[in-house]
Parts: C-alpha cells; sequence; structure tokens
C-alpha cells in the first residue's frame, strides 16, 4: 500500500484540507483528516463513510465534541477518489477501500451513512479488532437493492466519463443484493470478535430489511447520534 499527503487544492472553502493519498489495487483513495483531536493516546480517532453518490464533508454536532481526530475517507468513485472504467462496484470492493483505511490508521470507531452504514457492518464484521464501536445512521443508498437479486439489464449512463460521483457507482450500488442473514453473520463475527460491551449502534431511523434484522438483535443498541458518540467518546 502506498500513502502520500497532499492539500485539497479542488476547493479552498471546502472544510476538507488535509488529504492522505491510499491505494487500493489500482485505485487512488483520499483519507481527509477533518480535525486533529488531542495527542494520539487521548481519544478515539473516528471514521467516517459517507452515503451513496456522496463525499467526505465535515457535519456538524455532535462531532465538535468528538475527542480524538477525525478522518473521511472518500469511497471509489466518489469525492477525490479515483473512478475506475466501466463499473463494477459491489459493497465488498468497498469494504477493500476501509480496509486500506484502516490498515493505514489502526483501531477506529466507524460512523456510516446510508451506503455506508452498509459497507462499516460489513467491516466492523471483518476487522472487530480494529473497530472501536460502529454507528449506523440514515443516507443515500441505505437501502441497496432488497433481498433477492433483480433485472440484469441496463444502459450504460451518458455522462460516465470518470467523473465522480460515478454513474456506474450509483447504478450498480443503489442495485447491490443485501440479505438480512448475510448482514447478521457480519454482525455475528463483531459480537464474537469484539471487546466492548455494546459494539454497534443503529441510530438510523429508516431501517431496510438488512438493517431491522440488525437492530433486532440483543446485542446491538438502538438510540440518537449524541448518545451513540458520547458512548464511544472516550480516552
Amino acid at each position: 500500500m502506498s500513502v502520500s499527503k497532499a492539500k485539497n487544492e479542488t476547493d479552498p472553502t471546502d472544510p476538507v484540507s488535509d488529504v492522505t493519498w491510499l491505494q487500493h489495487n489500482r485505485i487512488r483513495l483520499a483519507l481527509h483528516q477533518l480535525k486533529e483531536g488531542r495527542p494520539r493516546g487521548h481519544g478515539n480517532p473516528l471514521l467516517i463513510l459517507h452515503g451513496l453518490g456522496e463525499l467526505t464533508r465535515l457535519p456538524a454536532d455532535p462531532w465538535d465534541h468528538w475527542s480524538g481526530p477525525i478522518w473521511g475517507l472518500d469511497l471509489t468513485g466518489h469525492g477525490q477518489s479515483q473512478v475506475p472504467k466501466g463499473g463494477g462496484y459491489t459493497a465488498e470492493v468497498l469494504m477493500g477501500d476501509v480496509d486500506v483505511a484502516l490498515a493505514h490508521l489502526g483501531p477506529v470507531t466507524l460512523f456510516g451513512r446510508g451506503l455506508g452504514a452498509y459497507i462499516a457492518l460489513l467491516v466492523a464484521g471483518a476487522r472487530p479488532e480494529l473497530v472501536n464501536g460502529v454507528v449506523l445512521t440514515d443516507g443515500s443508498g441505505l437501502t441497496g437493492g432488497g433481498e433477492g437479486p433483480q433485472s440484469s439489464t441496463w444502459y450504460l449512463p451518458a455522462d460516465a466519463d470518470g467523473r465522480a460521483p460515478d454513474p456506474y457507482a450509483l447504478y450498480e450500488l443503489s442495485n447491490d443484493v443485501r440479505p438480512s442473514d448475510y448482514a447478521i453473520g457480519f454482525l455475528q463475527l463483531l459480537l464474537n470478535g469484539s471487546e466492548l460491551d455494546v459494539p454497534l449502534v443503529v441510530a438510523a431511523k429508516n431501517r431496510p430489511p438488512w438493517l431491522a434484522a440488525v437492530a433486532k438483535d440483543p446485542g446491538v443498541v438502538c438510540e440518537g447520534l449524541p448518545q451513540a458518540f458520547e458512548r464511544y467518546n472516550q480516552s
């Protein structure tokens, strides 16, 4: 994995300024440092995973009170990250994006919006030793394509010209199949591998079948964002 750092020269008014470039196979990923936080060892790092078609932004409260550094990852085909040729997006591909970020950052608390919430669940189950809590909330791409496959016929977007967000990503990830039992499998990996009493919080009000199944598990807590962040905002 190659790593380099640069200043964001795309938009000087963008609150995102410090960018670390990571390499996931042939794709260049933009990892943004949104807040420095306290010195290392005095607060959990927080990694934000955005929704479908979105890019990394620094939200308002309850983030202001997060004591550790805050990072945001532009997933493949989004924000400043590279757009691959010809699509081929799956949740598991984006899961690999986050795995590269974890290899660079070390243990973090994950916050996922929409599509990012589903990716956060998968990553937390696969890497429980690197996740100090997960918060899932509403956002674009939360539902995906439902629990079963749909039609495989579609048309090439006319504006698929290499700009983010990639139209291929918007189509393929909004039709990505998300069976409840698949999501529960990753949840069980997290519950069995985490040292936390409550490793995952559902703060989403909209709950498609996969998330409704996760929220019903006795090892999961459902609460608002302020309470969720206070739970994991510890030294």
